[in-house]
């Protein structure tokens, strides 16, 4: 190597980089995941299994290619030509306070763009070590600079606002209110299935994929056309046969793995009686009262008042049971059991023991696993407010017709869940792979060079661990704690999102996932006619997030590469 008298800088970048695709992962995580698991329409533990594969497949497999030096365009890379070891240094010093600024937000639990945090740190080195003279605060187009950070407060929360408000609109009148919505809903899956596979065919290819797919205008619209018309006609010939057995002849003995007999499944007998505890679906109301109830239930006129937490309209669990004994209300077990038990209690002995210490590692990897998320949003807190109350401002619609959705709000988790890994991973392997050029070459030849693989899969397991291991956090603070979530809301919330990312793509917009989901949420939420279905502290919450991620990885950043260059053994040549 070129420059081994600064391995510890490559040293110290490597820590930073896996701490930063370790928060991607924890943090935006929410992103896809939280309205899924909220809306009951995929248990925590399936989501982080999903979420795991397909953001480290899409990491590696159409990951960035290629790496700029500075991916935002907010320094002048000419600058460092003289002392290519400088920005070695300062990236990894931007990726240090983007980390540690992100691990703060983690823990306290507040969802921030992960792309602004690294934005924010290559600012505070840039101004650190070459002033804020040669920053690019405006590069002439709404792409470049940092301008494009405030651009996007605006820009992502509108569009994501919009195109989910249109689609839940449509849904909402032209199933969910009408008669029999289940069967309408039936008949409309493959249409949404056309349409969901088509949009997000579209996010691939020019979002998640571009760095590996170049497709021109015909391919492009022959791809997404074909796709769709493809997962369509499936969806027509295996799904839906399945689905009218299960939800609308309410053939309780139907499981998953028969779908693939299609139109095998219509030529079962009649339906057997179905015991009195077993449902067909879900109920995706659980312990969200309607606005009726909730007042009937304060005034004091429902019976049994007092035990409320036992009736089958709360999720919440008695002190001293799990919530895996949560009893409904005919006496039988509930089917929101969603928490498992793998760890089990900690074994007697000190720390240091082999019991032990096999336990703190089963703690470690398996925890995410063993939490109950739908509960955990309906804690009391000065930010989550009355949240019965907020609730009870949303309509409840029938639970048949929301089992429909709950298949295409998985498919677009999952979408989502890939892009997100194929674009955030260059968050954290940007900077490392350009320490990595600089250390192996001395030079700034490889400002853009192709990053290895192995840097393309060490950031995608980071991301992939991150979501495993705590992603579970910042999903216990969103969800039901912005608005009440069911499969058709979270399904467009979620298409939603999609569609502002597809449409910022092509207009070179800069928009963030994490502000996308966000502004998809509050759309869908006032689609209800009120605006108390949002939990507006929440949301401010959220918003003061966005704001202050620029200035504090900045500074973090910038404070960092000041104190060390300015150390007397540095020697910083000018």
């Amino acid at each position: 190597m070129a420059l081994h008298q600064y391995d510890y800088i490559f040293a110290v970048g490597t820590i930073f980089a896996f701490l930063d695709a370790w928060n991607i992962g924890a943090n935006d995580a929410a992103n896809s995941w939280a309205t899924s698991v909220s809306s009951r329409s995929i248990k925590l533990w399936q989501a982080l299994i999903l979420g795991s594969i397909m953001e480290f497949a899409g990491a590696v497999g159409v990951g960035d290619s290629v790496s700029e030096t500075i991916r935002t365009g907010i320094v002048q890379v000419d600058s460092f030509v003289e002392n290519p070891p400088l920005l070695m240094l300062g990236m990894c010093c931007a990726v240090a306070g983007s980390a540690i600024y992100l691990s703060i937000c983690t823990k306290i639990g507040l969802p921030v763009s992960t792309t602004h945090s690294i934005l924010g740190g290559v600012l505070g080195m840039g101004i650190a070590l070459i002033g804020a003279d040669d920053v690019i605060w405006w590069g002439g187009d709404i792409n470049s600079g940092v301008v494009q950070v405030f651009l996007a407060w605006i820009i992502a929360p509108l569009l994501s606002g919009v195109a989910a408000s249109l689609i839940f609109l449509i849904t909402k009148y032209g199933i969910l209110l009408r008669g029999n919505p289940a069967l309408k809903a039936l008949y409309t899956v493959p249409f949404y299935f056309l349409l969901t596979s088509a949009l997000l065919t579209m996010l691939i290819v020019w979002k998640g994929g571009s760095s590996r797919i170049d497709l021109g205008g015909d391919e492009i619209a022959g791809t997404v056309i074909g796709v769709g018309a493809g997962i369509s006609l499936i969806s027509a010939v295996f799904l839906c046969p399945w689905l009218y057995r299960r939800v609308i002849l309410s053939d309780w003995q139907l499981q998953p793995w028969h779908i693939p007999l299609g139109p095998l499944l219509l030529r079962r007998g009649d339906v057997p009686p179905r015991p009195a505890h077993v449902k067909p679906v879900r109920d995706y109301y659980h312990g969200h009262k309607t606005m009726d109830e909730l007042q009937a239930d304060r005034s004091g006129d429902v019976e049994n008042n007092n035990d409320s937490n036992n009736s089958e309209h709360s999720t919440y669990t008695p002190k001293g049971e799990s919530h895996n004994t949560l009893m409904s209300g005919d006496g039988t077990h509930s089917m929101d059991r969603d928490v498992i038990n793998l760890c089990g209690p900690r074994p007697e002995g000190v720390w240091y023991s082999a019991p032990v210490l096999f336990w703190m590692l089963k703690k470690a990897l398996l925890r995410g696993l063993e939490q109950d998320i739908v509960s955990a949003q309906k804690k009391e807190s000065k930010l989550a407010g009355d949240l019965e109350k907020t609730h009870a401002h949303s309509s409840h619609y029938s639970n048949e017709a929301e089992y429909m959705f709950s298949f295409l709000q998985i498919l677009t988790a999952c979408t989502a869940a890939f892009t997100h890994g194929a674009n955030d991973v260059a968050n954290a392997v940007g900077p490392y792979a350009t320490i990595y050029s600089i250390w192996r070459s001395g030079t700034l030849d490889g400002a853009e060079t192709a990053v290895p693989i192995w840097i393309l899969v060490f950031g995608g397991a980071g991301i992939a661990i991150g979501i495993w291991t705590y992603g579970y956090h910042i999903m216990s603070f969103l969800g039901n704690r912005l608005t009440l979530h069911s499969p058709s809301r979270g399904f467009t919330m979620e298409l939603g999102a999609a569609i502002a990312v597809i449409i910022a793509t092509r207009l070179k917009l800069p928009v963030s996932t994490t502000q996308c989901i966000t502004g998809a949420t509050v759309g869908v939420g006032l689609c209800n006619g009120t605006w108390r279905t949002i939990n507006w502290r929440m949301v401010a919450w959220i918003y003061m997030g966005w704001i202050i991620t620029l200035p504090c990885a900045g500074i973090i950043s910038g404070c960092l590469v000041g104190i060390i260059v300015n150390a007397p053994r540095w020697g910083m040549p000018y």
